[in-house]
């Protein structure tokens, strides 16, 4: 699969297929990592899941702040 580098603004940057990005699940707004090798551009899903759970909780704690506090007497 072959893409062009384009002018995006003041930026340059690659459009990825629409069936890549429903193939790999992913969406506008996705984190990609950038690994540079001596030869190649890799680019890699950032698994967010963890951040995203970890948020849940904080704000599942600062709900019930004062419970949890309670509860750990």
């Amino acid at each position: 699969m072959n893409t062009t580098i384009r002018k995006i603004g003041n930026s340059e940057g690659v459009i990825l297929p629409k069936e890549l990005l429903e193939r790999l699940n992913l969406k506008a707004g996705d984190q990609l990592q950038i690994l540079e090798t001596d030869k190649d551009i890799v680019l890699k899903a950032v698994d967010d899941s963890f951040e995203r759970q970890m948020e849940a909780a904080r704000k599942v704690m600062d709900k019930y702040k004062v419970a949890l506090q309670k509860l750990a007497e």
